[in-house]
């Protein structure tokens, strides 16, 4: 089944373009498929993590490795999504997208998706701070933060409880760790069985984004779309090709062998979340051993460099639209608050919108504005999440390359 699955869900994804295409609005009664496919892979999220992250922890076995492993991660994802943001800014700049939409179809943008903009920017005022974000890293309800799936209160509750695993006696630790052992081998029994719907959920959730936005508003904003897309493409296959050869010490087209069922399921998605346990058997197949998969792939759902890629093109395409002159300052400060508000943000579609919000607050660009990018935010996320997961699975590659070097 592994070695078709990406054949299957490619055939069920150009299935889902082409009855996308025919019935357009109407294709939208097939999107409960794609939400009961979808649904069963995030029901199973939480545990993956929690578990995985666990024995990833507990089998790096040395807080000192821990220490080293985690300022690791924190520093490839850090420096990716910085480099991707750079890119994007870069690009956006160049082409000046926003410079070729006329007046009339800003009007039409603006009158189509106000009210949809005005829905997505009520949890504006809601979204904690940088320094809320900290505090609330850690639960002061566990089985809430597991209830309601907070993804970096997971991680840390599951790091929190993988270094004590490692603090207390072998003789006590190890019926704990056998526990977790068949509890993930049960987690990923089930993520194997709902994979079986993929094809099928994949056509459903296509159908329904292209009957429901169409081609009218992705052509009308092509220019945008095609600057994200590029930029995206040169992150994920140039930046990350390289990032995997010369740091990974692996060939990125063995790379992208291995990893096109997560690819796959990302595009489809649109969610990091959902692809977290397919990503997780393809670096397996690299040769990524447990103890660094579980412990860099679940961060990684938090910090998105594709997602930030996106957003820092979309603050200046919208300035440009407008009018706006954006400063070297402004440039910054886009770089410095795309890069904090990344950090945290729901692995789910359209997750991205409140926060671009708050980037755009912070230079002033008019918030109505996100109503000129909603029409084709939903296939654009299609390509950032993807590019989200190919990042991911390149940082386990390079932090285990790195630390065979310390053997």
């Amino acid at each position: 089944m592994k070695v078709k699955l990406h054949a299957l869900i490619l055939i069920g994804l150009a299935l889902g373009v082409i009855l996308g295409l025919v019935f357009g609005p109407q294709a939208r009664v097939l999107e409960p498929i794609g939400t009961i496919f979808l649904r069963l892979i995030l029901m199973i999220v939480v545990p993956l993590v929690l578990v995985s992250l666990m024995l990833g922890t507990a089998s790096l076995g040395d807080v000192r490795k821990l220490g080293r492993v985690g300022f690791k991660t924190i520093l490839y994802f850090m420096v990716t999504t910085v480099a991707a943001i750079a890119l994007g800014l870069f690009l956006a700049g160049a082409a000046k997208p926003g410079r070729g939409v006329s007046p009339s179809i800003k009007q039409e943008l603006l009158k189509d998706y106000g009210a949809r903009a005005e829905d997505k920017l009520q949890g504006l005022a809601a979204k904690p701070g940088a320094v809320d974000i900290l505090v609330n890293i850690i639960p002061t309800n566990p089985i809430k933060a597991l209830a309601e799936g907070d993804m970096l209160q997971v991680i840390f509750l599951a790091l929190v409880f993988g270094l004590a695993l490692t603090l207390i006696p072998e003789q006590r630790a190890g019926p704990v760790l056998r526990v977790l052992e068949g509890i993930n081998e049960a987690v990923m029994k089930v993520i194997r069985l709902a994979m079986f719907l993929a094809p099928l959920g994949v056509m459903a959730l296509i159908a329904s984004a292209i009957g429901q936005f169409g081609v009218k508003v992705l052509l009308s904003l092509l220019k945008f779309s095609l600057v994200v897309v590029v930029g995206l493409v040169l992150y994920a296959v140039v930046l990350i090709g390289l990032v995997v050869l010369l740091l990974g010490r692996v060939d990125p087209r063995r790379f992208f062998r291995a990893t096109k069922d997560a690819i796959v399921v990302a595009f489809s998605t649109s969610s990091s979340s959902a692809s977290l346990p397919v990503a997780m058997g393809c670096v397996a197949d690299l040769g990524v051993s447990r103890e660094y998969a579980s412990f860099v792939l679940p961060l990684g759902t938090t910090i998105k460099a594709g997602t930030a890629l996106y957003q820092a093109a979309a603050v200046v395409f919208i300035a440009q639209v407008f009018g706006q002159s954006l400063t070297f300052s402004d440039q910054v400060v886009i770089l410095l608050m795309t890069t904090l508000a990344t950090i945290g943000a729901a692995g789910v579609p359209s997750a991205g919108i409140v926060t671009l919000a708050m980037i755009m607050n912070q230079v002033n660009v008019p918030l109505e504005g996100i109503a000129l990018i909603l029409g084709v935010d939903r296939l654009l996320d299609m390509c950032r999440t993807t590019a989200n997961v190919i990042g991911n699975m390149a940082g386990a590659l390079v932090v285990q390359a790195s630390e065979k070097d310390k053997t």
